[in-house]
């Protein structure tokens, strides 16, 4: 059996360059330990390759945590004027679940193909323009795609870039405002089977499950950690925040922090604000500075988005811009967040006045097609509205959903709008503040969850003792205990995990919540099942 590894080490080199390290001659020393089929010594050179840091010529400022993020970035509205009807909020979303799951019906059967071979293969087929859904071809698009070509889509096929914003629904809806990344986590074990995740998600899942949680989980053996896996799974944060790109924005980081780092955080940060904005304006140009301007400034996915953007005003042809994005960041592999980024502001720039146009620039333009098409789609749908859609790209949907997240297998889009628009009614009535930014932890005896707690269960009473160095023990008091691991504090937010006893096993329970003076205040999440945990600080 391949060890992690042997798998990933290949891809964390390029990682590791790419955050801007000095590898060394770590590159020929790994060589030497794979021709040499030594697993112990690609365990070290795993860990040197982690334990490197940029180089001081490395020009770009890219923190992964959500208070230094804020730190860095520009200027911004952070919260903008809106006024709108229920019948309007309405029709906005559900035309950005209609423009998501067009776009990535569009860009699903050429996913992965460069841009020369799609258009190639329009030309073969007489859809050059390209007015309509990708025609079907045996010979050289599988059959398992048939039910997302032309004259065959009776529904949006099932793709996990329509999985993400149901399971991002499903969070909301269980935590609202108080969405934590563990809550999303337990979210994805819950409803999502890992055969369905692919590179940076799949990591994540995987380390979950041996004990990694966010934020080690975005990072331990995870070299796709800036690839386009959040990118694509911003959209329910967008339209959950209407008007508010900074809370979008913040969702989007509780979602991302647990599978990605850096530019790939800034990737889905960047979307879900550029949502939010377009509840509010129909300027293209003002929809993406106000993306900018929830991420650092000095980041290198700002540096593609504000070149392309320029690429975009001078030129003001799209085939003259993607060849400048290709020559400037085709390096990147063909699902990372800054290549497939560019490619989206691209086609929301030609898509401005017409989403027929955006889908189609997104989705010829190669690389991660139906993850783009998906992003540009849901954007502009949301910024039209579903009203204005044309009904060629949407009609043949026929309000259909399938997907693989459980209890939500085969889905009516228009409840899906419904049930994201009670979620964002409930934001908008958010007081407008600043929103609680995260603590950087102190002494972990500044801790408030330092000391004794009590829970009444109605079956039992609970204890948990915490010392000042954040150990503690559980007791169920019915004769087990354990201690409390992976203990976290930030600010007044608490995660740690205990094991509860039923009879002679155990089960992992996380819990995620908060201390609110002399109360513990929290959910724990374990083996499919969710428990209120409340509690008073013992006396």
């Amino acid at each position: 059996m391949k060890n992690i590894e042997r798998l990933y080490i290949r891809q964390e080199v390029t990682q590791r360059q790419e955050e801007g390290c000095d590898i060394g001659d770590l590159d020929e020393r790994i060589d030497t330990a794979i021709k040499n089929n030594t697993e112990d010594q690609l365990v070290t050179l795993y860990d040197e390759l982690d334990a490197l840091e940029p180089a001081d010529s490395f020009t770009y400022d890219e923190p992964s945590t959500l208070e230094e993020i804020k730190a860095l970035r520009p200027d911004g509205p952070r919260r903008m004027e809106l006024s709108v009807s229920d019948e309007d909020l309405y029709d906005r979303i559900y035309g950005g679940w209609l423009g998501r799951a067009a776009g990535c019906s569009l860009g699903k059967p050429v996913e992965g193909w460069p841009r020369d071979r799609i258009d190639k293969f329009l030309e073969s087929h007489n859809s050059l323009p390209l007015d309509n859904y990708i025609p079907y071809d045996e010979q050289q698009i599988s059959p398992a795609l048939k039910t997302s070509t032309r004259d065959n889509i009776d529904f949006m096929a099932r793709d996990d870039d329509m999985d993400y914003p149901i399971l991002g629904l499903i969070a909301l809806e269980r935590r609202g405002a108080q969405l934590s990344s563990r809550i999303m986590a337990n979210v994805w074990m819950d409803h999502m089977p890992i055969n369905l995740l692919y590179t940076a998600e799949r990591a994540a899942y995987r380390n979950f499950a041996i004990g990694y949680w966010p934020p080690e989980s975005a990072s331990y053996r995870n070299p796709q950690r800036e690839w386009i896996g959040a990118q694509i799974r911003a959209d329910i944060f967008g339209y959950a925040a209407p008007g508010w790109p900074e809370k979008a924005a913040e969702f989007a980081f509780r979602d991302a922090s647990i599978s990605h780092v850096k530019n790939g955080i800034y990737g889905e940060m960047f979307v879900a604000a550029m949502l939010a904005a377009a509840y509010v304006t129909d300027d293209i140009i003002e929809i993406i500075n106000v993306g900018l301007s929830e991420i650092p400034a000095k980041c290198r996915l700002a540096e593609a988005i504000h070149d392309t953007l320029a690429w975009c005003q001078e030129l003001e042809d799209w085939d003259k811009v993607w060849d400048k994005i290709n020559e400037r960041y085709g390096h990147y592999s063909g699902v990372h967040t800054i290549n497939n980024a560019a490619l989206v502001v691209l086609g929301l720039y030609f898509g401005n006045n017409d989403y027929e146009n955006g889908i189609v620039v997104s989705v010829r333009g190669g690389w991660d097609t139906d993850c783009n098409g998906a992003t540009v789609g849901s954007i502009l749908g949301l910024k039209f509205g579903a009203a204005a859609l044309p009904d060629k790209w949407i009609g043949v949907l026929n309000d259909r959903l399938i997907s693989s997240v459980r209890g939500n297998q085969d889905n009516k889009i228009s409840e899906l709008a419904e049930r994201t628009r009670t979620i964002a009614k409930d934001v908008m009535t958010m007081p407008d503040h600043e929103p609680e930014e995260e603590s950087v932890p102190g002494e972990p005896s500044d801790s408030p969850f330092v000391g004794n707690w009590i829970i009444d269960q109605s079956y039992t009473r609970w204890v948990m003792n915490v010392e000042p160095d954040l150990t503690g023990t559980f007791d169920d008091g019915m004769g087990f205990s354990c201690k409390l691991k992976n203990v976290k504090t930030e600010g007044d937010k608490v995660t740690f995990d205990f094991i509860l006893d039923k009879g002679g096993f155990g089960i992992d329970i996380q819990f995620d919540g908060r201390v609110v003076g002399d109360t513990l205040e929290g959910v724990g999440n374990g083996h499919g099942f969710e428990i209120g945990i409340n509690g008073e600080r013992g006396k």
